[in-house]
């Protein structure tokens, strides 16, 4: 097994033995790691909290930079919805993963792949209520105010 991958499955298999979920992640860039993380390593509860979305937060924090093209990562689990959005949004090049959504699945962590089905029905369908607001305000709309600025 690649070294790196190695590294991100001990971190998963140390955060179960300390009582965590088995996620583990590691950030590399030319051969080397950059950061390393696990699953829930916040002192608060943190849905957010996910081994690649720490690693990718302490990488940003190191470099002061969101631009981690030219990056790849290594994680014991394939990243949810959630951290493959922060993965694209970083511009990480590479994603590789050990255990798959059905493996996880199997073992009763099929989280993700639920929320991978919900997000793929419209709004109306999805098991929580989304909806639009669409009323006219007065107020400046954000979105228009950042393109203005960006002209």
């Amino acid at each position: 097994m690649n070294q790196f991958m190695e590294r991100a499955v001990k971190l998963a298999e140390e955060n179960v033995r300390e009582g965590q979920i088995p996620f583990g992640a590691v950030l590399v860039k030319d051969g080397e790691i950059v950061t390393e993380a696990a699953a829930g390593e916040q002192e608060n509860p943190d849905v957010t909290g996910h081994a690649e979305i720490n690693a990718i937060r302490k990488a940003q924090k190191q470099l002061q930079t969101s631009d981690l093209s030219d990056y790849t990562i290594y994680t014991s689990g394939e990243p949810c919805s959630m951290c493959m959005t922060a993965i694209y949004a970083a511009d990480i090049e590479t994603v590789y993963f050990y255990n798959g959504l059905e493996q996880m699945t199997e073992v009763g962590m099929g989280e993700g792949e639920k929320i991978y089905e919900e997000l793929s029905k419209p709004n109306e369908e999805r098991s929580i209520t989304i909806k639009h607001f669409s009323d006219q305000t007065d107020q400046t709309d954000p979105m228009q105010l950042w393109y203005d600025k960006q002209s």
